[in-house]
């Protein structure tokens, strides 16, 4: 069985053979013609010298069939003695005659080498005819056929692996959610009975923390298979308030930094969603830095877009791979999963209409992932 990629490469391959084949054997059928075309206007200028020579072992009738045979090839018979010209198979208009065939000798001249009728100190100029001009258009028509053929193929299977991967991110997503319901139910329930024991109180409460925790997460994963609902709010209380809670939660040898405008930046997001996106890239930092750095936070505004970077002192992206690790099943964690950069792309591109890519990245000195986003008056 062949994967899309497989069978997109394959067909690629095919058409692209098709196309270039179809090139050279129109190419090959095009020489011949205008071989054959040339050797006509050479026995048409050899008819025309027997025509006036007049001799009597000349077959009259065969000269006249001959010259009057051209009935598709544009020609100009130019007597360089009396500058008299004659055209055969070419709209002349009714004025200005002798200027046009000047013009169109130039033109012929260029394209095909003139036929010299020496008895007469004539020249014949002649051009390809309508046939064979349109044979030299046929292939490149053809190529833009193919091409175009190709390009809608790639569409439709483009469209429908996006088609189901939506639908899988939605199962996934809900079934997810649903299967965390009961387990969070029952924890609340333990936490209300642990309140009505003598527990020590700070425990209860950073247990009610991570339960909450749980809920947001179960919450997230149910707005993924949802319409999005999105509200208003200030980007810079959104991170400050996700790195709160990681802040207790990841290693205290890393550090955060946070460049941020004094004035408010107002964005419309999904909370829930975005936060999902700030917990993600920050766990994903403090992993490639070992549990041992800094991360950096930075928030710019640029017209009516709002820019936030997170830069990390990691190990850094190789160029190779900086497309890669938004591939859902990418990973290079030996347990990974390889869906987390995934979501994040997801949830940053089709519910919040923003960007996320590698702003940049130096191997040892870390690297520095840019959202974009627009901005909310």
């Amino acid at each position: 069985m062949f994967s899309r990629k497989n069978l997109s490469s394959l067909f690629v391959i095919l058409a692209t053979f098709a196309g270039v084949l179809s090139l050279l054997l129109s190419g090959m059928l095009v020489k011949e013609l205008s071989r054959e075309e040339r050797q006509k206007m050479e026995i048409w200028a050899k008819a025309a010298e027997s025509m006036s020579r007049d001799e009597n072992d000349v077959d009259m009738s065969l000269v006249l069939s001959i010259l009057q045979g051209n009935s598709s090839i544009p020609a100009i018979l130019h007597d360089e003695k009396s500058g008299r010209m004659e055209s055969h198979n070419i709209r002349l208009p009714k004025e200005d005659t002798a200027t046009l065939l000047r013009e169109k000798m130039v033109q012929f001249s260029r394209r095909h080498e003139p036929v010299r009728l020496n008895e007469l100190d004539q020249t014949l100029y002649f051009d390809d005819s309508n046939t064979l001009k349109l044979l030299q258009l046929f292939p490149f028509i053809q190529f833009f056929v193919i091409a175009l053929f190709v390009a809608l193929a790639f569409f439709a299977l483009n469209r429908s692996q996006r088609a189901e991967q939506n639908s899988l991110w939605v199962g996934l997503s809900k079934e997810t959610a649903h299967q965390l319901g009961t387990p969070i139910s029952s924890l609340v329930a333990w936490t209300e009975y642990l309140k009505l024991k003598d527990v020590d109180a700070s425990l209860v409460v950073e247990i009610e923390k991570d339960i909450n925790r749980l809920q947001m997460i179960a919450e997230r994963f149910a707005r993924i298979g949802s319409v999005t609902e999105m509200q208003v709010t200030d980007l810079r209380e959104e991170v400050k308030e996700t790195l709160s809670y990681l802040g207790k939660r990841l290693s205290n040898k890393i550090t955060f930094s946070l460049l941020f405008p004094s004035e408010p930046v107002m964005v419309s997001i999904n909370k829930p969603l975005f936060g999902w996106v700030i917990e993600n890239l920050t766990k994903n930092a403090a992993d490639a830095m070992w549990g041992r750095g800094a991360i950096t936070f930075g928030i710019t505004v640029k017209n009516n877009r709002v820019l936030l970077d997170v830069s990390d002192s990691g190990k850094g992206i190789p160029r190779a791979n900086q497309k890669k690790i938004f591939t859902p099943g990418y990973t290079t964690k030996v347990r990974g999963w390889g869906l987390g950069l995934a979501l994040v792309k997801r949830i940053v591109e089709v519910h919040h209409k923003g960007e996320i890519f590698v702003l940049k990245s130096e191997t040892g000195k870390g690297a520095t992932f840019r959202i974009v986003l627009r901005k909310t008056e």
